[in-house]
């Protein structure tokens, strides 16, 4: 059996020829297997583009009229303001210009056994989002006659997360050195240095609110929500190395919306199969209904230079070999300058640059070059 397989080596993808392995009946004879994978193979080669086809001004076509008819830019989870995601056309742009800074970076955090059931679900929650001193403090006050500023604190909700007051205050004291912090009950009192003033005072305790205390840094909010059969956690704020560097996280299936994160941790190839996760979901909300090979072009081109590069000209457009097709993106006389510069020939390979000069382009009939003898 594993002969038939073998003649469709050259032939036929690995994906395609296992999903063909999956489907056929377990002890199909081998003349049944080799017609399946004919057909296939037929069904395979129909599929493909003829060459010369303008993939790349269909692809552009086919994503970008769907796409000026979206109009939601932001889904809000129900019962919780702080938490949304960017959705719509604004979502798309921000894919494909493959921007480093997002509007709403977020995770979905799945999780092992038994978490992933309920249980002890919040605490899990709580692990991962990021907290401050603000978030456990009851009251903020200065004492003007000391000076001195006294911060109190609920101890049962510092327990929740496997801390105390007196861990507060040795975070304090590394992060404020020239004040003087000391314990009293569940405060902390906080005295300035000799040399620092009740202003300095002042500005400390605008400081103090926003100090770090547990969780994961850039984690702001965190929603346990129950998808099909399990619970997920949905996070506004994204930081993958640190989240699967807990022991009750998922890591396989675990998820961020931010590129270069995901890039930077688990490589360009995976940067590339999130544009398109990301691309398709934002259609698939929205209703439109595009080919995903059409997603999957622009991915490739986002990714071949083994990094992300945006639709833009500091990305893909800055790459390109033809002096005319830079030029007709945003900045004209600046490329048709430095290539004067340096004398740079355009060979008008492409699509673009023929437009502009109003000759055949290099796709479907314009491909074939015919040279014919004239009669003397």
């Amino acid at each position: 059996m594993a002969d038939v397989y073998a003649e469709f080596e050259d032939k036929l993808p690995l994906l395609i020829r296992e999903q063909v392995r999956e489907h056929l009946p377990k002890g199909a004879s081998e003349s049944k297997t080799r017609k399946a994978l004919e057909a296939v193979y037929e069904e395979y080669l129909s599929s493909l583009a003829e060459p010369g086809d303008a993939v790349g001004i269909v692809a552009a076509e086919s994503i970008g009229e769907p796409s000026t008819q979206m109009t939601l830019n932001t889904f809000h989870f129900a019962g919780v303001s702080e938490m949304q995601v960017t959705m719509g056309l604004p979502r798309i742009i921000e894919v494909f210009d493959a921007r480093k800074t997002m509007k709403t970076p977020t995770m979905e955090v799945y999780l092992r056994p038994p978490y992933n059931e309920g249980k002890d679900i919040k605490s899990a929650a709580l692990r991962i989002k990021e907290t401050t001193i603000q978030d456990y403090a009851t009251s903020f006050s200065i004492d003007i006659a000391e000076p001195s500023l006294t911060v109190a604190f609920d101890v049962a909700r510092l327990e929740t997360v496997d801390s105390s007051v007196d861990a507060v205050a040795r975070i304090l004291s590394k992060g404020f050195k020239k004040m003087k912090v000391a314990m009293k009950g569940s405060s902390l009192i906080i005295t300035p240095g000799k040399d620092q003033s009740l202003n300095d005072l002042y500005r400390v305790k605008e400081k103090v609110r926003n100090v770090y205390v547990t969780g994961i840094k850039g984690v702001h909010q965190v929603l346990p929500v129950k998808r099909g059969e399990e619970y997920v956690i949905v996070t506004a704020g994204t930081n993958l190395k640190e989240v699967f560097a807990l022991e009750f996280v998922d890591e396989t299936r675990t998820y961020s919306n931010d590129l270069y994160e995901v890039q930077e941790l688990l490589g360009v190839e995976a940067a590339r199969q999130l544009i398109i996760n990301e691309v398709l979901k934002v259609l698939n909300t929205q209703g439109l209904n595009i080919d995903t090979r059409h997603i999957m072009l622009v991915a490739d081109t986002m990714t071949m230079g083994g990094e992300l590069q945006g639709i833009n000209r500091t990305g893909i457009v800055r790459e390109k070999a033809s002096v005319l097709a830079r030029a007709s993106f945003e900045t004209p006389f600046k490329h048709i300058i430095n290539a004067s510069l340096v004398g740079e020939t355009d060979y008008l390979n492409s699509v673009v640059e023929n437009v502009m000069v109003n000759q055949p382009i290099p796709i479907g009939t314009g491909i074939p070059k015919l040279v014919t003898r004239s009669q003397e």
